[in-house]
């Protein structure tokens, strides 16, 4: 660690961008950790951002404490190290084993000089993956965006859950073979414009040979879809018409995403991502119907005879029982909170990423999930799938 501190002691100034800290080693703490350098008074600090669950915590630190965290948190709870600054950037990886791996490049100094000076504003706007002022296509096209580049006020929010959206795929990229194509089936796609900003931000900024496929049952909505993705050039962006249940797929699929599928048609796309071996999944599921016509319980009749209540609590334990059911099948999964859908209320993410080496065992979450079921007298669709 002492040549990781070397370079640390270096970019800890003004001149830092950012460092990302991710790829966490044990589950359940923060999954990521950002830190810039900001001005407080005329005082240089450096702000931590840590995300975990749903929450986001701040910190300002000076130079050498910032040194001493990101340290500790490279020794025990992180794999992966990304520091940029304006004449350095650093890069630092945790083996298995505990080796470390360091590699610092200097820039140029034309690049030095061509790049811009941090943003030390304490306060600053937040910096999407998607820039306001930078026209995307299918922004414009769906009235996100003016011609210019500017965001029509009545669809920020919709701005903002596109990028939310796109920081949770940021968040996985290390898992994707940048020299091999990346294939990405989207069940349940609908109008598809978080499966247009998938391509744009894979294909078009982060320079990925990306493969996605748009599954729906409207066809009126893949007839459209199709019409914009060849109006936009995005060759290997193609839409089906079907169903996610009888899809068998074609060739190798790295991601499944199905957001807004409806009740058991989100068991049967998962299902289909376990089966493919799927290197990642992002679902949102929506009308989890099924855990609230079969749950009983005595224990619980006293507050299961409000229905408004007992709605919301079939729709959580569903969630969570697909989440531990995933991790018995080799997953990393976390359930994050994402921004209302305009398909759907509800607002959890499951993301999923595939474990190197991952070892199937029904005790992998710490207990065994079908305690919770045979409890709650259900047979959720996903556990039955799994079991045949």
């Amino acid at each position: 660690m002492e040549e990781l501190r070397k370079y640390l002691e270096e970019i800890l100034n003004e001149t830092l961008y950012q460092i990302i800290i991710s790829n966490p080693r044990n589950k359940g703490g923060a999954f990521k950790v950002k830190i810039r350098p900001v001005l407080v008074k005329d005082k240089l600090l450096f702000q931590e951002t840590v995300s975990k669950d749903t929450r986001v915590y701040h910190e300002n630190l000076e130079q050498q404490e910032a040194v001493d965290k990101v340290l500790f948190y490279m020794e025990q709870e992180f794999k992966q190290l990304e520091a940029d600054g304006l004449k350095l950037k650093v890069t630092a990886l945790i083996s298995k084993k505990g080796k470390v791996t360091v590699k610092a490049t200097r820039k140029r100094k034309t690049e030095e000089i061509q790049g811009e000076r941090p943003d030390l504003s304490h306060n600053r706007a937040k910096k999407y993956i998607l820039e306001e002022g930078k026209a995307v296509p299918f922004l414009i096209d769906l009235g996100v965006q003016t011609k210019e580049g500017k965001i029509v006020k009545a669809h920020y929010d919709k701005f903002k859950q596109i990028n939310r959206y796109l920081e949770f795929v940021e968040d996985v990229l290390p898992v994707f073979d940048k020299d091999k194509s990346v294939h990405i089936i989207d069940f349940g796609c609908g109008k598809s414009y978080l499966t247009f900003a998938l391509y744009y931000y894979l294909h078009e900024l982060k320079g990925y040979d990306t493969v996605i496929t748009g599954l729906d049952l409207k066809a009126d909505v893949i007839e459209h879809c199709n019409a914009l993705s060849e109006k936009y050039g995005y060759d290997k962006l193609r839409f089906l018409h079907g169903d996610i249940a009888k899809f068998e797929g074609d060739g190798d699929v790295d991601m499944v995403v199905t957001l807004h599928a409806c009740d058991t048609a989100t068991d049967y796309a998962l299902k289909k991502a376990v089966d493919w071996n799927a290197k990642v999944i992002f679902s949102v599921p929506c009308c989890q119907h099924e855990m609230n016509k079969q749950i009983q319980n005595d224990v619980l009749a006293p507050v299961l005879k409000y229905g408004l209540i007992k709605e919301r609590m079939s729709a959580l334990l569903t969630d969570a029982i697909r989440a531990n059911l995933l991790e018995e099948q080799g997953y990393e999964t976390q359930i994050l909170e994402f921004i209302t859908m305009e398909h759907t209320p509800k607002n959890i993410l499951i993301r999923a990423v595939k474990k190197a080496k991952a070892i199937k065992t029904k005790k992998q979450a710490g207990c065994d999930v079908r305690s919770v079921t045979e409890f709650l007298h259900a047979e959720p669709t996903l556990m039955k799938l799994l079991e045949k």
